[in-house]
């Protein structure tokens, strides 16, 4: 498949390496969307400061439920290269056991998951839908466990990955062979199937 947009050149990644090489520390690889991304580095260093406020930034909702909440929220949307990044997230940096990245597609149900992450992960598969699932009763739901705070933090994750997924399905970048593999072997089995 060829490339929607050319990747950044070297001239570009002059203003955005510190980012890139952390992540690379971190995850082992930048995602092949910030490469697109990164031909306008003011417009990846926006993305860069809101995606660390809302996924790296710490607060009251674990990390781990974030990642898992931005995988559920890009499968709801149909973006499988999000959900693959965001799943090996959930693992590789939040420390997700596999198991339950594994039980992602059956978290209504799974034992694994407990209520207060059934009510965010409801929400983030409502608000991922075409049209969008979201109701009063999705709120209710989340106000037995989380404050108005975390609520904020869980619509911040939906609202990040809504302008992401939109990157991502519009661009269309390859997906990188780690994230394949991750998504082959850990959600495949659930109908995880490879971007087109």
């Amino acid at each position: 498949m060829m490339d929607r947009i050319a990747p950044a050149t070297p001239e570009h990644f002059d203003q955005i390496s510190d980012h890139m090489e952390r992540w690379k520390k971190s995850k082992g690889y930048p995602p092949n969307t910030w490469y697109t991304m990164a031909r306008k580095p003011a417009v990846f260093r926006a993305y860069r400061d809101l995606h660390g406020a809302v996924m790296m930034g710490g607060g009251e909702v674990p990390q781990g439920l974030k990642f898992m909440l931005a995988a559920v929220t890009s499968t709801a949307t149909g973006d499988s290269y999000c959900a693959a990044h965001n799943a090996e997230n959930a693992h590789h940096i939040a420390g997700v056991p596999l198991e339950k990245i594994r039980a992602l597609a059956n978290f209504r149900s799974d034992a694994q998951f407990t209520p207060a992450e059934r009510a965010a992960l409801e929400l983030g598969d409502a608000a991922g839908a075409h049209p969008p699932r979201v109701g009063d009763a999705h709120f209710a739901e989340l106000q037995k466990y989380f404050s108005d705070d975390a609520m904020v933090e869980l619509v911040a994750v939906i609202s990040l990955l809504g302008w992401l997924n939109r990157w991502a399905q519009t661009v269309a970048p390859q997906i990188e062979p780690a994230a394949l593999a991750f998504a082959q072997a850990h959600l495949t089995p659930s109908g995880w199937k490879p971007p087109a």
